[in-house]
Parts: structure tokens; C-alpha cells; sequence
């Protein structure tokens, strides 16, 4: 057995309390002789939601050794409120102990860095690997193999059910609706995404006419009672009459016939798309990440392509889909749409003229649009650490993680303001941004329905129909920034180091070039005078502008290994990537280093 660096674990510690375990509180005491992987995430965060579905199997394969433990750390101020939590963890089918920690104590603890990170700790109770973002699955299980051979030898390892306890269903007709679609005779089509299907309802939009899909979570075609989705969200209507879904986790696009019921597979292979496979191609042939919405523009089918942050579009004449907005990097930059960056679009709409695709862009808080030539503009929202409630002027107005849009017929639009409980307007003749609604519990989605919005209140199970204001509700203004402590670094060099470790029994993949690729920029980008832009080692020397005193690093890295056998002509090989933005701070004081764990251990630290 190879020796391994050990640094013994902090406590947990979380002010909410823990979740999934019957009201029963932990610590790590109790947890000794398991094998305990901390997964720090939070639920706004779709990388966080590919790795919750990337450690499923392996829950599941050592559930009398392992267990997980979601440390909920909160990036926006809702995702603080414990009930937010509580639903969260019902609505993406989180199945072990969560412990909410508002306060961030338990990251500080461990200086993460990034969500989501995974701490793997020992039966002794010390932390002997640390990994950033997603791909890291294969790792962790040959890593959770070793530590269950060695404290089998050493008799350290103790086997058992975890302290996972599931939490008594509740009976409604939806659960955690995601979008709707308002239908020709006046019904409505939602996708009820915590069930994996999708629900007909009356035009009271409360009544049941029909279910397509078992409810069960998988990919799989046919008709009502035989298709499978996994957590479907956006829903558009097709030049052809059938209805485009975005079956989100599935990373797949598929399609309604409403006349027979019959669900099909439009695009997407089910696998995830990751860094150097195919951008375009034959729908069927190219994977996707995290579709959230679909809109019918321009001659194509746009999809707000949320896990890789960008937007992408689907032909149906020739079956085939390509990258149409968006680098992958993560942020809030406007202009021609192949250099604009998005962070977790999920919110699409077509405008009342059919001049704008609007884009409820979630993780910059904000709300904008791409034109007929392409390119991209912002109407309100700042970037990825400023958002709130606030009404006004649109340069100055303030959203929180809005996740749908609808366009009014003034030309206006409508946004599912899902973090504040409101349904916003904004309005590009006067450029204001108003409050039309309060009170609706995480609106993802709204439908125009003769004149009301129909709002699908995701938090509350159900459609809600208003009625339009004439006047905006006034309401007290609200500005947040995340709250995540600033690194004090050292004027002039900074030097930067990505930490990475092959998984045992592999190497860095380099039979085709470089295997590991590091993208740096900074916000504003006067905070560096060198050291931006991309390259393909994993170290790099950054020069401090003089003057500028604080500032966000945005550190993007991907790292690909394989199996290190030289018999095995077709190893098997695994894209490990996590995307930083850092707050810092230059001071006298500050560290000249900066080190970030993408998997391993920093030896430095």
C-alpha cells in the first residue's frame, strides 16, 4: 500500500442542523471505522448537481463502508434559509445525511475553495485526499477500494448500515415542477421534474388528464406508461407539432407527440459532454450537458445548455446540434456570441417581435439577450457574486438567481425571480425593472394565459395564476454579495498551483498532446498586468497590477488521465475539471502562493 499524506479531519459543524438521519445529530466520532466522503455543494450550482448524480453508483456499491455526507454550503442568501435546504435535498433525491451549515463553518474548516469539493476521510478519522469538480468518481471508488483493504488488514474498517434515514413521502399531483407550456386548447404541459415526468392538466391547471413517463428516473423511449426521463425541465413546441423537452439530467433532448403519446430521443447520447468532445454534429452522436430550456428561434430550437454554461441549438431539418453561444467559461461577458460568457443559463424566451432570445442567465443573476446577428447583451446583472432585490434603473437593479422568463406582449418580459419569491418585470423602453409579484416560493417558470401569468411556484408544488399589477409592488431594496472570505495575497508575483494526482493506476493522458489545460482571467481584468489566458501547464506565475487591491481570479482547469497499462491498447480514461473564481485582496500580509486542489493532496500546504 503506497503511503499517503494524512491531515486529521475537523469536526462538522453546521447551524441548521442535519438532514436525512431522523432528527439524530453527528459528529465525526460517531462516524468512526466508515469511510466518510464529504461532499460540499450547494443547490444552485449544476456542476454540484453532476456530481450528486456521479457518486449515486457508487453510494449504492459500498453503502456497508462508505458514507456521504453533503456539507450544504450556500453561495446566494436563499440557499441559506433552512427550508430551502430541506427542499432541496427532496428535490434532487439527495439519499444520505446532509448537514446544513449556513455560516460556512465547516468549509472554512477545510479551506474549500470551490464548490462542489469532495474530502475523502479515513476510518481513523484523517482527510487523505481532496478533489474539486466533476469527473472524480472513478478516483474516489478506487481510492474507497484501497482504504477498504488496508483497515480490513488493520481491522480499523467497521461495516453496517449508515445513518441515512429517508424522510416520509408527501402525496401531491406535482413535485418540484420545473417549466409549463401552455397548450392550444388552453391546458397546460409541466414538466414534474422531481418525478421524472411530465403531467397534462386541465385548464384549471390543477386537474390531472394525463402522465407521460413511469416516474421512474432512466432514458427511455415510448409511450405513456413505458418512457423514462430523469428530472425534465424545458418544454417548447417543434415546427411539426411535437413538444421538445429538455430531460435534463439525462443531458438528452427529447420529444412529445401529444396525439400519441409516444416520447422519442431528439439528441444526446446520455452521456455528459466534457472538454475535447464534439461541439457539433449529428444529434444523436453528440453528447450534452445539462440542457434547462428550449425555445423556438430563428429557425432553430435554441437550448440553454446549463452544465458546460452555454447555449446551443438543435435543427430538425438536419438533425444535428452545435455550440450557437458561449466559451464554457463562467461569467457575465457580453458581444458576438462564440466569445460571450454565460454562467448556468436556464431560462429561455422568445420576445413578443421575434427580434430577442431572452436568457434568464442563473448564476450571474442576471437577465439577458441574444439578437438576430448573434450577439449577446445584458439588461440587468452584474456578474457572479452581486445580485439582491432591487428595483429601478435596469444598470442598477439587482435579481437573485432567476431560472425562467417570459415575454409580455408590450414587449417587456416577465422573470421568474426563483431566489427572491418574485416575479419581476423588465421593461427596454423605459430600461425599469419593477416587482410584479411577491410570495410565489421559487417560481421557475410562467405561461401568458389571456392576459395572467400563470407561474409555476416550484416550492409549492403547483401553478399559481395572477393577475398583472397595474402598478409594481413596492419593496424594500435588498443587495448581497457572496459571502465567501477574501485570500489575502502578496503584491507583484503570485504564483499559482493546480493541484492534480493521477488516481492510482493511471497516468496523464498524453498520447494526443497535452492532457491538462489551465485558463486564468480576472474581474476586473486590470488585476493582472501578466498571467491571463490560456495554456497547458498546471502551474503559472501571475503579475499583480499595481493599484488594483481586490478583485475575483477566475482559474478554469481540466486534467485528463488514463490507465496506465502498457498491454491495454484502449485504456480507459477520465476528464477531471472545476472552474474557480477566487475572491482576493493584496496586502503586505498576503500569501505569495496560491494553491488549488483539483485531486489529491497540496504538499505544500
Amino acid at each position: 500500500m503506497a503511503s499517503r499524506a494524512r491531515v486529521r479531519a475537523p469536526e462538522l459543524i453546521g447551524k441548521g442542523g442535519w438532514l436525512n438521519t431522523g432528527d439524530q445529530q453527528y459528529t465525526l466520532a460517531d462516524l468512526r471505522g466508515r469511510i466518510v466522503i464529504l461532499d460540499f455543494w450547494t443547490f444552485c450550482c449544476v456542476n454540484c448537481l453532476h456530481v450528486l448524480d456521479e457518486l449515486r453508483e457508487l453510494e449504492e456499491k459500498h453503502r456497508d463502508t462508505v458514507v456521504i455526507i453533503g456539507v450544504h454550503s450556500p453561495k446566494f442568501v436563499h440557499e441559506a434559509e433552512h427550508q430551502a435546504v430541506v427542499d432541496a435535498v427532496e428535490r434532487y433525491e439527495v439519499h444520505h445525511p446532509v448537514l446544513d451549515d449556513p455560516e460556512l463553518a465547516t468549509w472554512k474548516q477545510y479551506a474549500v475553495r470551490a464548490w462542489p469539493t469532495l474530502v475523502v476521510i479515513d476510518p481513523e478519522g484523517y482527510v487523505v485526499a481532496q478533489h474539486a469538480g466533476e469527473g472524480h468518481a472513478h478516483a474516489i471508488e478506487k481510492l474507497v477500494e484501497e482504504l477498504e483493504a488496508e483497515h480490513g488488514a488493520k481491522g480499523t474498517l467497521r461495516r453496517g448500515d449508515g445513518p441515512y434515514v429517508a424522510p416520509e413521502p408527501v402525496a401531491t399531483h406535482l413535485r418540484f415542477p420545473g417549466k409549463a407550456l401552455l397548450l392550444p386548447d388552453g391546458g397546460f404541459l409541466v414538466s414534474d421534474t422531481t418525478r421524472h415526468r411530465l403531467v397534462e392538466l386541465d385548464t384549471d391547471g390543477e386537474t390531472v388528464r394525463r402522465y407521460f413517463g413511469t416516474g421512474i428516473r432512466g432514458l427511455h423511449d415510448g409511450g405513456p406508461d413505458e418512457a423514462r426521463f430523469s428530472e425534465p425541465q424545458g418544454l417548447a413546441v417543434l415546427p411539426d407539432g411535437r413538444i421538445a423537452v429538455a430531460d435534463t439530467v439525462n443531458h438528452a433532448l427529447r420529444a412529445l407527440d401529444l396525439t400519441t403519446g409516444v416520447t422519442s430521443t431528439l439528441a444526446g447520447t446520455g452521456r455528459q459532454w466534457w472538454q475535447g468532445t464534439p461541439t457539433s454534429g449529428p444529434a444523436r452522436e453528440v453528447d450534452l450537458s445539462s440542457p434547462w430550456d428550449v425555445a423556438w428561434f430563428g429557425e432553430r430550437l435554441w437550448i440553454a445548455m446549463a452544465g458546460v454554461h452555454q447555449l446551443w441549438t438543435y435543427d430538425p431539418e438536419s438533425a444535428t446540434v452545435r455550440v450557437a453561444a458561449g466559451t464554457t467559461n463562467e461569467g457575465l461577458v457580453d458581444g458576438p456570441a462564440a466569445e460571450a460568457w454565460f454562467a448556468q443559463p436556464s431560462g429561455l424566451a422568445v420576445s413578443a417581435d421575434g427580434e430577442r432570445l431572452w436568457v434568464a442567465d442563473s448564476e450571474t443573476s442576471s437577465l439577458r439577450w441574444v439578437d438576430r446577428d448573434e450577439h449577446v447583451r445584458t439588461a440587468v446583472g452584474t456578474g457572479l457574486f452581486d445580485f439582491g432585490h432591487r428595483d429601478g434603473a435596469a444598470d442598477r437593479a439587482l435579481l437573485q438567481h432567476p431560472l425562467g422568463v417570459t415575454a409580455l406582449p408590450d414587449g417587456s418580459v416577465a422573470i421568474s425571480d426563483t431566489y427572491n419569491h418574485a416575479v419581476r418585470r423588465y421593461d427596454p423602453a423605459s430600461g425599469e425593472v419593477t416587482t410584479l409579484a411577491t410570495d410565489v416560493r421559487e417560481p421557475s417558470d410562467a405561461v401568458l394565459v389571456d392576459g395572467d401569468l400563470v407561474v409555476v411556484e416550484s416550492a409549492r408544488h403547483r401553478l399559481t395564476r395572477l393577475r398583472l399589477p397595474e402598478e409594481a409592488v413596492r419593496v424594500a431594496d435588498r443587495a448581497h454579495r457572496t459571502q465567501r472570505a477574501a485570500t489575502e495575497i502578496a503584491p507583484g508575483t503570485l504564483r499559482l498551483d493546480v493541484v492534480f494526482q493521477a488516481p492510482a493506476g493511471q497516468k496523464l493522458d498524453t498520447r494526443y498532446g497535452p492532457s491538462t489545460r489551465l485558463l486564468v482571467s480576472a474581474t476586473p481584468p486590470e488585476l493582472l498586468a501578466e498571467g491571463s489566458g490560456a495554456g497547458t501547464d498546471l502551474g503559472r506565475d501571475l503579475v499583480l497590477a499595481d493599484g488594483v487591491t481586490e478583485g475575483v481570479l477566475h482559474v478554469s482547469a481540466m486534467a485528463a488521465s488514463c490507465d496506465d497499462d502498457p498491454a491495454n491498447e484502449y485504456p480507459a480514461c477520465h476528464v477531471h475539471q472545476q472552474d474557480w473564481g477566487v475572491p482576493v485582496r493584496v496586502t503586505a500580509e498576503g500569501t505569495p502562493r496560491l494553491p488549488l486542489v483539483l485531486a489529491g493532496m497540496d504538499e505544500q500546504s
